[in-house]
């Protein structure tokens, strides 16, 4: 489970220290008037003055140093006392069956089945086969609610906080989101100390973040650095991405701790690091807190959350593309496809529509367009910014709840694009052509990408589908929402020249 999704190692990588064989996957405001750096002094003065001499040299660094690191060392104190080591655990049963040989791997040896922390000696997983793993959190509610990441906490039997104080208690989980892979789990305690959320859409590019956690277990470390780029993408394998990008030093362990600002003030929560070795490579991401806290509302007031759904598979406008499109710059989201009976398709949104703002926010990507309209309310009607054939147009739709059948169809489309395929319901004309009698039912291959998935496994265009994974699929609707299930492998029954066969194609 080492593979990588540019480079990126989730569960140990994604910073969990050692998180249940389960939870490793492959691929992790600022006030008005004050400066972007949050420095309450002049540094080209300090360092002036510390040039001038006026006394001991080194006497002159050390006061120099102090106060370059004042601001740094006041965020560090208002936000550490919240910051909490949490510690799970999992019987192996309860994981399904993951390979328990991941084990084996020299690097995942240091973190998992052996809680004593580095430089203690070696010793082999417990025969009941519990997995145990560690992360970090931030108390954000005097109640006693701590957020932190779904990989850490989402699955396990167990979880076991600590506080700075060193005063220990057991966890419940609230609620997760896997799309997002924000969780939040409550301690009951008195006197519990809270952090402050600030407000991530203030933050700047170049503006000094500590990251606060557990990495390798080591309680209460703060490393510095900078926010070194805002909104990434493709980052990791969840849908919800926005992530802040930070070269401020994250290792295994810092999984679900927070990113603070220099005002004290929590702005993202540390998930994910880029890394070919699976320690710190100066790449790290954390969730907007802006996002974290929608999130977490919706899990602490209904025990999930909702989100908004249009019904359109939306993807990034190329250069070539806007020059096709004839749009003004490759900037917005390309509906490549409308589902039937969605609130897009009801609105008369079509293929090639490229909408470039949403119920008054710009759309710049198709990612933009996922996460303004995942956090819409629904049944609030939005008006929409599009282009059609060059012109700019503006229909107005009502949100509607994404559902298991939208996810499912979505994931679906993913899957299909994945795999290499094109594919049609039947209707007369391709009956004939490909031979089939008048009650045949299926989907019909009409492309395979060389050198894909399907490719490899010896799919050819004019194949029926009959089944996907043992089910019957009478139409792409059935075919997408069948192939929604995550799985490794996807089996198709299909129908060619006469006879039947089965196929295995490696989704993954």
């Amino acid at each position: 489970m080492k593979g990588a999704k540019s480079g990126i190692r989730w569960g140990v990588s994604l910073l969990a220290a050692g998180l249940l064989g389960g939870l490793v996957f492959s691929l992790a405001g600022r006030p008005a008037g004050s400066s972007p750096g949050r420095f309450d002094f002049d540094l080209a003065q300090t360092v002036s003055q510390a040039a001038e001499g006026g006394g001991d040299a080194g006497a002159s660094a050390a006061g120099r140093d102090k106060g370059f690191s004042r601001p740094f060392i006041a965020s560090a104190r208002a936000v550490m006392p919240a910051v909490v080591h949490i510690e799970v655990t999992q019987r192996a049963a309860a994981a399904g069956n993951e390979d328990w040989n991941q084990f084996e791997d020299d690097f995942l040896k240091r973190f998992f089945g052996q809680p004593g922390g580095p430089g203690r000696p070696m010793r082999p997983a417990p025969e009941e086969r519990l997995r145990r793993g560690q992360g970090s959190g931030v108390i954000v509610d005097h109640r006693g609610y701590i957020l932190t990441n779904n990989h850490v906490v989402g699955h396990a039997d167990r979880i076991r906080v600590q506080l700075a104080d060193k005063r220990s208690f057991d966890a419940k989980l609230v609620g997760a989101d896997e799309r997002s892979d924000v969780a939040v789990i409550k301690i009951d305690g008195q006197d519990l100390p809270v952090a402050r959320l600030g407000d991530s859409a203030k933050l700047e590019i170049g503006e000094w973040v500590l990251a606060i956690g557990n990495p390798f277990g080591l309680d209460q470390t703060v490393t510095a650095g900078l926010v070194s780029a805002m909104g990434r993408s493709r980052v990791v394998d969840i849908q919800n991405e926005d992530f802040i990008q930070t070269d401020a030093a994250i290792n295994p362990g810092n999984s679900g701790g927070p990113l603070a600002n220099l005002d004290g003030e929590v702005v993202g929560v540390n998930t994910a690091i880029y890394s070919r070795s699976g320690g710190n490579m100066g790449i790290g991401f954390a969730i907007p807190i802006n996002m974290a806290r929608t999130i977490m509302r919706d899990l602490i007031e209904r025990g999930k959350v909702t989100r908004g759904w249009l019904g359109v598979r939306p993807q990034d406008v190329t250069e070539d593309m806007a020059k096709a499109l004839k749009l003004p710059r490759p900037e917005g989201a390309l509906v490549a496809e409308v589902l039937e009976k969605g609130p897009a398709s009801r609105a008369g949104i079509r293929e090639r529509d490229v909408i470039v703002a949403f119920d008054g926010k710009d759309v710049r990507s198709a990612k933009d367009l996922v996460n303004a309209v995942g956090f819409t309310a629904v049944d609030k009607a939005v008006a929409v910014k599009l282009y059609r054939d060059g012109k700019l147009e503006t229909v107005e739709v009502k949100v509607a709840e994404r559902s298991a059948g939208a996810d499912a169809a979505e994931n679906g489309n993913e899957m299909i694009e994945k795999l290499g395929l094109g594919v049609r319901d039947l209707d007369p004309e391709l009956r004939q052509q490909l031979g089939l009698k008048k009650n045949a039912v299926g989907v019909a291959v009409v492309e395979v990408r060389p050198d894909s998935p399907a490719d490899r496994a010896g799919v050819e265009a004019g194949m029926l589908i009959e089944e996907v994974n043992k089910t019957r699929v009478a139409g792409v609707a059935e075919f997408k929402k069948a192939l929604g299930a995550e799985s490794e492998t996807v089996l198709l029954k299909v129908r060619h020249r006469g006879g039947v066969s089965y196929l295995a194609l490696k989704a993954k």
